[in-house]
């Protein structure tokens, strides 16, 4: 290690919304801190999206901490590219330490600081915060792997667009917001596509004159804390939501997209399917309507004056279900050619050695946005806090609060 002046207070890993967020509550408290990106400002906002991809919170919500939004399109959704625009902006405007193509090889604990290991040399710093997403490694089912070798598959991070797979049919697994948005794109683009569903929420874009993200904040239905949503049971995905409208699973159907229920197997080219699709339009139905109904009674509550509800055109339609269920499909027969995997992503820590900060799956272990391991934290995982947190609505009140933590530990 070099002398003491070369420890900076704290290394933030990761530039994207997260990571980012946090450097700007740094900046504000005078701390020496690097951010450190392995690619590009925003990178998988840059290489994980397909083309036609918005991001579902609207416009006047997708905004970082510091900034407010003023344009003229409040409801409207970001393309990622827009999106990276406003991240690369928001890094000049405040002048935020960051250096891109900068990959953290190894992070290690000496002595009460810690080594990250960089391809320039190594770093030191008594505060760490990994930034880099637990979203970055797709995660298919085991029985991914006896698929037939001609058929094509990719996961939801690796799609673009329709042209780009080989001719014939698509199977897209899962139904949550990847696989509705990619299922729909899909079908847009005159490709037959099947879509095993699975017990996803829903919610609608606009409810009574503003957006349900608004909604959600306003009721305080964002603000629900993982405790609570654990006492429910195991926390769920994020529900199925259109970035420009609402897309429900009856909505698929009516476009031409084939409802499967669960895919629970693979046996010599033949594909299973549980008879639950019925059920899973249901679920999405009904969790839609508590969503509703909640609104409902907050605007009451309130005595806001709010426009009637309005029939929403993708949750009043019927859903076309196979007639019988289709419980087993020949890929060759149904000229299925590619395989869409939108079952889930995992984060890649395999550099992080430091002991107590991962689980036996390689993953974090965390309170809160704390480690295990004092002087290391986790920002911009999903369900830390609350509901919202994950998104960009919690990075201003977690930023905060981590970099308030990180001062503490320095005055001490």
């Amino acid at each position: 290690m070099t002398s003491g002046t070369d420890i900076l207070d704290a290394v933030v890993i990761g530039a994207g919304w997260a990571g980012l967020g946090v450097s700007h509550a740094l900046t504000q408290r005078g701390l020496r801190h690097r951010v450190l990106e392995r690619g590009r400002i925003g990178e998988t906002w840059r290489t994980q999206r397909w083309d036609s991809f918005r991001i579902n919170t609207p416009n006047s919500q997708t905004v970082m901490p510091g900034d407010t939004y003023v344009g003229p399109d409040p409801d409207g959704a970001m393309t990622s590219g827009e999106f990276v625009a406003l991240l690369e902006d928001y890094v000049g405007r405040h002048g935020l330490p960051v250096e891109t193509g900068t990959p953290v090889t190894d992070l290690v604990a000496s002595d009460g600081l810690y080594r990250l290991a960089l391809p320039h040399g190594p770093v030191w710093a008594r505060n760490v915060v990994i930034a880099s997403s637990n979203q970055n490694c797709p995660v298919r089912p085991p029985f991914s792997t006896l698929l037939p070798p001609e058929v094509q598959q990719i996961d939801a991070s690796a799609y673009r667009n329709a042209s780009g797979l080989d001719r014939g049919a698509v199977l897209v697994v899962g139904s949550a917001q990847s696989g509705g948005q990619i299922a729909e794109d899909l079908v847009q683009a005159g490709r037959t596509v099947f879509l095993a569903t699975g017990r996803v929420g829903r919610l609608p874009r606009m409810y009574r004159g503003r957006h349900i993200s608004v909604w959600l904040v306003l009721t305080g239905l964002m603000d629900v804390t993982r405790r609570e949503l654990l006492q429910q049971g195991p926390i769920p995905g994020r529900a199925l939501q259109g970035a420009l409208h609402t897309i429900s699973l009856q909505s698929l159907s009516a476009q031409g997209v084939v409802l499967l229920g669960r895919l629970t197997g693979v046996n010599d080219g033949r594909l299973s399917f549980s008879n639950d699709a019925e059920a899973h339009v249901r679920h999405a139905d009904e969790g839609s309507a508590r969503l509703r109904s909640q609104i409902d009674e907050y605007i009451a509550r309130n005595g806001i004056d709010a426009p009637s509800a309005e029939p929403d055109p993708a949750e009043v339609i019927g859903a076309l279900l196979p007639n019988p269920p289709i419980r087993s499909i020949d890929l060759a027969a149904r000229g299925i050619t590619t395989v869409i995997w939108c079952t889930g992503f995992r984060g890649d820590f395999g550099w992080v050695r430091v002991p107590n900060v991962l689980d036996e799956q390689g993953q974090p272990l965390y309170e809160n946005w704390f480690a295990g391991v004092a002087g290391v934290y986790f920002a911009g995982l999903p369900f830390v806090i609350s509901r919202r947190s994950g998104t960009i609505l919690a990075i201003k009140e977690e930023a905060a609060l981590l970099a308030d933590d990180i001062q503490r530990r320095l005055d001490s």
